[in-house]
């Protein structure tokens, strides 16, 4: 008897194919760790390429900005020309930025690298959409929770790595490991991760694009520069102020083209609006537990209540959290699965204001520093599994790529708004001790506060989306082992037409 053929749009069973989901979150972790490469390295930027303190500052600023501009375009492009395709050029770029600033002590060179790094962050969403595209409905939530929580943990696990780095080796070894790690991602992607066959038709939206760009740029310079300008001075609103008006042309133009670089009627549905909402708070409570631990733990003794800890003990800090991001990916799937990601998002909130709560209360001993931070890495690997499952039920297979794009975006916004307000509160709150200016502790409490207080407003944006509905609005599979692609919520055509 011949063997069946397998049916239109399938493949057969390959040994590979177990092999897409691992290839891509680690493709994922890379991208995450390069974000957080250098903070360890920053301090001593300045004595190394003779840069000013202020430029050494766009090593980490440079990658907010390029991640937020490529991160929606990207995915965007991706579901029009081939996700795979895209996925490999971002992996290029990393690689490329990263031997840029292996070769170089320029900070020149080196902005322009860490650039480079930063625009790679589109991986993320890309390997998501992938993933709904090409597996099982079975698979999608577990994959897609494991993919999505790789920001996190490249995080948790890059900061630790970069400080030993920094302090046992010459600091270029970071770049030329992080582009030995670029090879090897182009490599297994091109072995192993096949190219979707769902596709977005339409034209490429260059005008719409660079309006995006525009408009992410000025915000995001005026956020993170906010503190160096001043909130009030004429640059600063000025930028503002330019990026409202252009995001208002923006946007006019967005409504009236027919291939938008983001569908902002698909945008505006509370589903997305308030996933989206929620990302940015989320991702802002997550990221001042990385900026607070591991310089809280350093704070010499003399301030009454720091640790004096090194580089090393500070980055390992969140080690644990990293570890518990991974473990927790598969419980966080599982939640959404059975009680539905609004559910899993909420839950996720409520832990990560416990976690500051407890950071809060227990600020003077090392173990229950780690252990507070952990408690908040906990509940950040719940939400980041459950967000892109909450855009994937509410927007067509078609956009997952540029949907899940704008979610990230989110988050790097939230992110870059943090860093603002973190730096703004340990600058305002101080005291002179041991000859040296230091934050005083309640600048780190009231972090913790802020940070408890943004949670709190995720979950108060969770409550108000739409109410769960298990079994029909999970993300569906479409790939190789399901045989179709199927899409719930209406096409852009059928809305064109609504």
């Amino acid at each position: 008897m011949k063997p069946a053929t397998p049916a239109p749009g399938t493949t057969p069973d390959q040994p590979r194919a177990r092999f897409v989901v691992p290839v891509l979150a680690f493709c994922g972790v890379v991208v995450a760790v390069m974000q957080t490469l250098v903070v360890p390295l920053l301090p001593h930027v300045p004595e190394l390429t003779g840069a000013s303190t202020g430029a050494a500052g766009w090593l980490v600023t440079v990658t907010l900005l390029t991640g937020a501009v490529f991160t929606p375009v990207l995915g965007r492009v991706g579901d029009m020309y081939g996700k795979r395709r895209v996925l490999l050029a971002s992996l290029g770029v990393l690689t490329l930025g990263s031997v840029l600033c292996a070769v170089s002590s320029d900070i020149g060179v080196l902005i322009a690298g860490r650039a480079l790094q930063g625009a790679a962050l589109a991986v993320i969403p890309l390997g998501i959409s992938i993933i709904r595209d090409e597996l099982p409905a079975e698979r999608v939530l577990p994959s897609i929770a494991l993919m999505s929580s790789t920001l996190g943990i490249g995080a948790a696990v890059g900061l630790p790595l970069a400080a030993v780095v920094t302090e046992n080796f010459d600091w270029h070894t970071m770049f030329w490991a992080s582009a030995a790690l670029g090879l090897i991602d182009l490599a297994l992607v091109l072995w192993i991760v096949p190219e979707s066959a769902v596709r977005s038709p339409g034209r490429f939206d260059v005008p719409g694009t660079l309006g995006l760009a525009g408009v992410l740029v000025g915000v995001l310079l005026a956020i993170t520069q906010g503190s160096g300008w001043g909130w009030t001075s004429p640059p600063t609103l000025g930028v503002l102020g330019a990026s409202v008006l252009l995001a208002l042309l923006w946007g006019r133009y967005e409504l009236r083209t027919s291939s938008p670089i983001v569908d902002l009627r698909v945008s505006a549905r509370p589903a997305v609006l308030l996933t989206n909402v929620a990302a940015l708070l989320i991702g802002f409570a997550f990221y001042a537990n990385s900026l607070v631990t591991a310089q809280l733990v350093q704070e010499p003794t003399s301030t009454g209540y720091g640790l004096g800890a090194s580089i090393v003990v500070s980055g390992l800090c969140l080690l644990p959290g990293g570890l518990a991001m991974v473990a927790l990916s598969p419980v966080s799937a599982r939640i959404s699965a059975a009680y539905g990601p609004r559910t899993a998002l909420g839950l996720a909130a409520v832990v990560m204001a416990l976690g500051y709560v407890v950071r809060f209360f227990t600020s003077h001993s090392l173990w229950l520093i780690v252990a507070g931070a952990t408690v908040v890495a906990c509940g950040t690997a719940i939400a980041y599994s459950a967000l892109p499952a909450l855009v994937m039920r509410a927007v067509p297979v078609s956009e997952t790529a540029s949907a899940n794009g704008l979610n990230t975006l989110m988050r790097s916004v939230g992110q870059a708004g943090c860093s603002a307000v973190v730096t703004a509160v340990l600058a305002h709150l101080t005291f002179v001790t041991a000859g040296r200016t230091a934050p005083t502790l309640h600048a780190y409490l009231l972090i913790f506060l802020i940070a408890a207080g943004a949670a709190l407003a995720a979950l108060a944006a969770t409550l108000l989306l739409p109410s769960d509905r298990p079994g029909r609005d999970a993300p569906r599979g479409g790939g190789r082992a399901g045989g179709t692609v199927t899409v719930s919520p209406p096409t852009s055509a059928a809305r064109g037409n609504a």
